[in-house]
Protein backbone atom coordinates (compact mmCIF):
# COMPACT_ATOMS: atom_id res chain seq x y z
CA UNK A 1 0.00 0.00 0.00
CA UNK A 2 1.50 3.24 -0.85
CA UNK A 3 1.83 5.92 1.67
CA UNK A 4 -0.61 8.23 0.32
CA UNK A 5 -3.45 5.34 -0.03
CA UNK A 6 -2.34 4.54 3.83
CA UNK A 7 -2.90 8.56 4.97
CA UNK A 8 -6.26 9.04 2.75
CA UNK A 9 -7.42 5.54 4.44
CA UNK A 10 -6.18 6.65 7.82
CA UNK A 11 -8.16 9.82 7.76
CA UNK A 12 -10.91 8.18 6.64
CA UNK A 13 -10.41 6.26 9.68
CA UNK A 14 -10.03 8.88 11.99
CA UNK A 15 -12.98 10.90 10.23
CA UNK A 16 -15.40 7.54 11.64
CA UNK A 17 -13.59 7.81 15.09
CA UNK A 18 -14.55 11.18 15.41
CA UNK A 19 -18.03 10.11 14.47
CA UNK A 20 -18.39 7.65 17.29
CA UNK A 21 -17.47 10.06 20.02
CA UNK A 22 -19.79 12.97 18.29
CA UNK A 23 -22.36 10.29 18.53
CA UNK A 24 -21.19 8.69 22.07
CA UNK A 25 -22.16 12.65 22.98
CA UNK A 26 -25.28 12.62 22.60
CA UNK A 27 -25.94 9.62 24.77
CA UNK A 28 -26.49 9.93 28.37
CA UNK A 29 -23.54 8.49 29.78
CA UNK A 30 -20.88 10.32 32.05
CA UNK A 31 -17.79 11.20 29.73
CA UNK A 32 -15.78 8.51 30.84
CA UNK A 33 -17.79 5.98 29.87
CA UNK A 34 -16.19 6.14 26.54
CA UNK A 35 -12.37 5.47 27.05
CA UNK A 36 -13.86 3.22 29.93
CA UNK A 37 -15.02 1.15 27.06
CA UNK A 38 -13.35 1.58 24.20
CA UNK A 39 -10.85 -1.50 24.27
CA UNK A 40 -13.39 -3.74 25.56
CA UNK A 41 -14.19 -5.32 22.02
CA UNK A 42 -10.43 -6.63 22.13
CA UNK A 43 -11.71 -8.77 24.59
CA UNK A 44 -12.46 -10.97 21.31
CA UNK A 45 -8.87 -11.69 21.09
CA UNK A 46 -9.33 -14.39 23.87
CA UNK A 47 -10.66 -17.05 20.24
CA UNK A 48 -6.82 -16.93 19.63
CA UNK A 49 -6.62 -19.63 22.65
CA UNK A 50 -8.41 -22.08 20.68
CA UNK A 51 -7.39 -21.74 17.37
CA UNK A 52 -6.12 -19.00 15.08
CA UNK A 53 -9.27 -19.77 12.41
CA UNK A 54 -11.86 -19.57 15.60
CA UNK A 55 -9.72 -16.53 16.55
CA UNK A 56 -9.93 -14.85 13.17
CA UNK A 57 -14.16 -15.62 13.47
CA UNK A 58 -14.21 -14.10 16.85
CA UNK A 59 -12.03 -11.17 16.07
CA UNK A 60 -13.99 -10.13 13.11
CA UNK A 61 -17.10 -10.57 14.30
CA UNK A 62 -16.41 -7.72 16.98
CA UNK A 63 -13.90 -5.78 14.48
CA UNK A 64 -16.67 -5.66 11.81
CA UNK A 65 -18.23 -1.99 11.25
CA UNK A 66 -21.58 -4.03 9.71
CA UNK A 67 -21.77 -5.88 13.25
CA UNK A 68 -21.47 -2.24 14.61
CA UNK A 69 -24.02 -0.43 12.60
CA UNK A 70 -26.89 -3.28 13.47
CA UNK A 71 -26.45 -3.43 16.79
CA UNK A 72 -26.56 0.75 16.75
CA UNK A 73 -29.23 0.04 14.55
CA UNK A 74 -31.14 -2.13 16.81
CA UNK A 75 -30.42 0.26 19.81
CA UNK A 76 -32.04 3.26 18.01
CA UNK A 77 -35.10 1.09 16.88
CA UNK A 78 -35.71 -0.43 20.44
CA UNK A 79 -34.85 2.98 22.27
CA UNK A 80 -32.59 1.04 24.24
CA UNK A 81 -29.26 3.44 25.28
CA UNK A 82 -27.21 0.25 26.36
CA UNK A 83 -27.27 -1.42 23.05
CA UNK A 84 -27.09 2.12 21.62
CA UNK A 85 -23.71 2.66 23.22
CA UNK A 86 -22.66 -1.29 22.59
CA UNK A 87 -22.79 -0.28 18.79
CA UNK A 88 -20.83 2.67 18.90
CA UNK A 89 -18.22 1.38 21.08
CA UNK A 90 -18.01 -1.82 18.41
CA UNK A 91 -17.57 1.37 15.39
CA UNK A 92 -15.11 3.86 17.06
CA UNK A 93 -12.94 0.81 18.54
CA UNK A 94 -12.84 -1.04 14.57
CA UNK A 95 -12.24 2.78 13.52
CA UNK A 96 -9.50 3.16 16.22
CA UNK A 97 -7.96 0.17 15.59
CA UNK A 98 -7.61 0.59 11.24
CA UNK A 99 -6.07 3.77 12.28
CA UNK A 100 -2.91 1.86 13.72
CA UNK A 101 -3.15 -0.62 11.33
CA UNK A 102 -4.77 -3.24 13.08
CA UNK A 103 -7.58 -4.67 10.49
CA UNK A 104 -9.88 -7.67 10.06
CA UNK A 105 -8.14 -11.41 10.62
CA UNK A 106 -7.23 -14.09 7.94
CA UNK A 107 -7.26 -17.28 9.41
CA UNK A 108 -3.71 -17.77 9.52
CA UNK A 109 -2.07 -15.49 11.90
CA UNK A 110 -3.18 -12.84 13.92
CA UNK A 111 -1.08 -10.73 12.53
CA UNK A 112 -2.22 -11.13 8.82
CA UNK A 113 -5.11 -8.30 8.10
CA UNK A 114 -6.32 -6.99 5.76
CA UNK A 115 -4.45 -4.60 5.46
CA UNK A 116 -1.39 -6.13 5.40
CA UNK A 117 1.27 -7.97 8.12
CA UNK A 118 1.00 -5.97 11.50
CA UNK A 119 4.29 -5.18 12.51
CA UNK A 120 6.14 -4.84 9.20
Amino acid sequence: MTKNMSALLKSEELGQFLLAIYLFTNLDYAWWVFPACILLPDLSMIGYLINPKYGAFLYNFFHHKLTAILIFMLGSITSMPVIILVGVILFGHSSMDRIFGYGLKFNDSFNHTHLGKIGK
